[in-house]
């Protein structure tokens, strides 16, 4: 089991419309992470500097960063464009973050 992490930008004031649409979080993009090895997924967010921090428990070698081929992930991003920073292809901008300590 490898643990994850990475940091994206949610946009100013959007906090309550970002968990709202997790909350609701499509089920066909929930039950594509756990084909994919995703066990548990979880986001934070840091409201002083608007940073979401993303941690996730993964089974094999791959994670939801590379589902970027898949039609569900490509519309979850374009349903997400809007309230959080994105590259041109709507992809979160996305920066994978190292571990540094790990307690068991």
């Amino acid at each position: 089991m490898q643990r994850l992490a990475f940091k994206m930008k949610l946009n100013k004031g959007q906090k309550e419309a970002y968990k709202k649409r997790h909350d609701e979080l499509w089920p066909e993009l929930k039950q594509l992470l756990k084909d994919n090895g995703v066990s548990e997924y979880s986001i934070f967010l840091d409201e002083e500097t608007s940073t979401l921090f993303a941690f996730q428990k993964v089974s094999g070698d791959g994670g939801s960063q590379d589902l970027a081929d898949n039609p569900i992930v490509k519309k979850w991003w374009d349903f997400m464009a809007d309230i959080m920073e994105v590259n041109p292809d709507n992809s979160p901008v996305s920066k994978s973050l190292e571990e540094l300590f790990f307690m068991e």
